[in-house]
């Protein structure tokens, strides 16, 4: 390959970065669903007051919910187009789609109309995007690959700490729906602007200087892979179960960050609130950090890590529940989460190549929408039946060393990798269901 390969206008080893950057943005836009509970409060009084509709705060939640399981998935659906159409042209119509939940969400005069025009649209639009930058930073960086991924998927962790603080802001001075007007349009230019640049390289292209390592025992060769191959091995179905914990670990504590730090720390709603933000700042940090330790120590042991820290943060609010173990549990279990959308998408470039790389991580990216459904299911569930939330925590520790073990015995390179369906088709081989 041609050492003459540019991106921006610089040697490709240095333009690159620019993807990276490109990715962070699109995904602070995207990322936005964060800041839903910021709108609820506003929402539930609207309907209310204006038009004179008493809904719950838990209906006005709902919509936190429905655009989750959409966004899940929608993100493996997408995962061809982007292969077939490339990245730039699937992030314009996830872009469209985005914006335009935001947008058709400012006509919404029911709650039930939030779940089709936010819910269900905004939520497919995020799923299609969301695969392309990541995508695009796993083949740009086959040196730095869980770092790249975790820096291009920081905007999506950190998006809570500007969106709502600016949702915040907005509402204030213009209103809910104003708002979800404003967000709207802004995303459509920001989105599509920042898809224009964004492309895979060239085939076999890699970095000036970096040789990719030998392959070891068990090591799946690049593009050797594909979606079916990947489905046949244990080393997918332990990473599914990995990637399901870590997440519905970290969703319980995004859904529930606010009435825990009110009700069972005791800390004011307005400080609540602000320290949602500053949670959310770990959240994004965590994506670059446990990418980056991903590149460094592997990812069955950076997960092992994640598993220890979210099992000793659950029994320390369990056990001390005051103001300073909520903080640094809060954090650690946000940031965990930041980890595992950064660890999954690595661990699975790394363990089964990235030809087929859209299609395979939109797979495993289901274990998101499972956790994203049974976190808050199971938080709700809890203070139902006990009237707190302490109870959450002991079973989220309980998951977590699940989890530390599967992490040990599965997540792994997988000793023998199946051929790719197209070949097992062509030795006359019958093709798995």
């Amino acid at each position: 390959m041609p050492d003459t390969q540019t991106v921006f206008g610089l040697p490709a080893e240095k333009g690159r970065w620019g993807l990276v950057a490109l990715g962070l943005l699109i995904n602070l836009c995207l990322g936005s669903i964060y800041s839903w509970s910021v709108f609820v409060a506003p929402l539930a009084a609207y309907f209310s007051e204006t038009l004179g509709r008493e809904v719950t705060a838990g209906e006005v939640l709902l919509p936190f919910s429905v655009f989750l399981a959409f966004f899940a998935i929608a993100m493996p659906l997408a995962g061809k187009y982007i292969e077939r159409y490339g990245p730039r042209k699937v992030t314009i119509v996830g872009g469209l789609l985005t914006g335009l939940g935001w947008l058709l969400a400012s006509t919404a005069t029911s709650v039930e109309a939030l779940y089709v025009v936010y819910g269900v649209i905004g939520g497919l639009g995020v799923g299609i995007a969301y695969g392309a930058p990541v995508a695009v930073a796993a083949r740009w960086f086959p040196d730095r690959r869980g770092f790249a991924v975790g820096l291009a998927l920081l905007g999506f962790g950190f998006s809570a700490f500007v969106t709502a603080n600016a949702a915040g802001a907005l509402i204030a001075a213009y209103g809910v729906m104003a708002t979800f007007r404003i967000f709207g349009i802004a995303f459509i230019a920001v989105l599509l602007l920042a898809a224009l640049p964004l492309r895979f390289p060239p085939e076999g292209w890699q970095p000036k200087g970096w040789t990719p390592p030998a392959p070891g025992v068990g090591t799946a060769p690049v593009c050797e892979c594909d979606r079916s191959a990947m489905l046949r091995t244990g080393t997918f179905y332990g990473l599914f179960a990995c990637y399901f914990v870590g997440c519905l670990a970290g969703l319980t504590a995004i859904s529930i960050a606010k009435p825990v730090g009110t009700e069972v720390a005791g800390v004011d709603a307005g400080l609540a609130t602000l320290l949602v933000g500053f949670f959310a700042v770990f959240n994004g940090l965590g994506r670059p950090g446990f990418g980056s330790l991903t590149d460094r120590i592997t990812p069955q042991k950076t997960a092992m890590l994640t598993f220890a820290l979210i099992a000793a943060a659950s029994i320390l609010i369990w056990l001390v529940p005051g103001v300073p173990a909520y903080i640094v549990a809060f954090a650690v279990l946000w940031g965990c989460l930041g980890g595992w959308l950064a660890i999954a998408p690595a661990a699975t470039a790394s363990y089964f190549g990235t030809c087929d790389y859209p299609r395979c991580y939109g797979v495993v990216f289901l274990a998101y929408g499972a956790g994203a459904i049974a976190g808050p299911q199971l938080a709700g569930f809890v203070r139902e039946a006990t009237g707190t939330y302490l109870g959450v925590f002991p079973l989220v520790a309980g998951l977590a060393v699940v989890g530390f073990a599967v992490a040990w015995l599965l997540v792994r390179p997988p000793e023998t990798v199946p051929a790719p369906e197209k070949e097992r088709e062509e030795e006359g081989a019958t093709p798995s269901p």
